[in-house]
This record gives C-alpha cells, structure tokens and sequence, in this order.
C-alpha cells in the first residue's frame, strides 16, 4: 500500500556564513523531500532587539516546497535535527546558522506569525 504524498512548504534562513549554510539545507532537503523546488532568495534585515541579539548580520530567505510521508511530528523533529547538523546552536548572541521551519502541511499553516513577513509574502508567489 502506497503512503500518502504531504505537500509541504519550509521556509529557511541563515545569517551567517548564509551562501554555504542556504547550499547544505538545500541540499539536505533535496534529499529529505520528494519534488523539493526553491524560491529565489531575498536578503532582509535582522528582527528583534539589538541589545538581545548583537549579531546583526543580513540574513538569506528562501522558501521550499515539495512533498513527503513523514507526520507533521516527524517532520518537523528531522527538519530540527537536520540544523543541528548543519551548526545550529541555540543561546549564540542571535547567531543563524540554519532555521528550517514548517510553514505549511497540507494546506495548514504553522509559523502564522512568518506569514505576514514580507519575504515570505513576496516568495510565496514562487511556490
């Protein structure tokens, strides 16, 4: 019995070392996904407050989508641990290796908040 195909959209970012850091996600979700395709990028500016994060490095959006079997659980626990083997550290002074997030399963939104971020706006029309 064949498993349900998911659709799937991931948003990523980095700010730092962002070209090398965007090419190994990329590529770690070419191999996690079935018919992964990639947005352009768009560069923003850094959110929050600065005396928090004094890293104030641009980071590199872009959006992913594709389609998978895994759970939304089990997804969203491989998409974290895919970012600590990329480097991702938490607690780093607002350091952004890598941030994968499940922006949308199936038509259900998560990240609501990322939804009204202008990139996220602007790439989605890519998708």
């Amino acid at each position: 019995m064949k498993q349900k195909e998911h659709h799937v959209i991931i948003s990523l970012a980095s700010n730092h070392n962002q070209e090398a850091a965007m090419s190994a996600a990329r590529e770690q979700l070419t191999q996690l996904l079935s018919n992964a395709c990639f947005t352009s990028s768009i560069w923003t500016d850094p959110i929050g407050h600065p005396e928090k994060n004094r890293y104030r490095e641009k980071y590199l959006n872009q959006l992913c989508a594709g389609t998978t079997n895994f759970g939304t659980g089990l997804l969203e626990e491989v998409l974290k641990e895919t970012e600590i083997r990329l480097g991702r550290r938490h607690n780093e002074d607002g350091i952004v290796v890598i941030d994968l997030d499940l922006l949308e399963y199936d038509g259900m939104r998560h990240h609501l908040r990322d939804w009204n971020r202008n990139y996220v706006k602007d790439l989605i029309k890519e998708i």
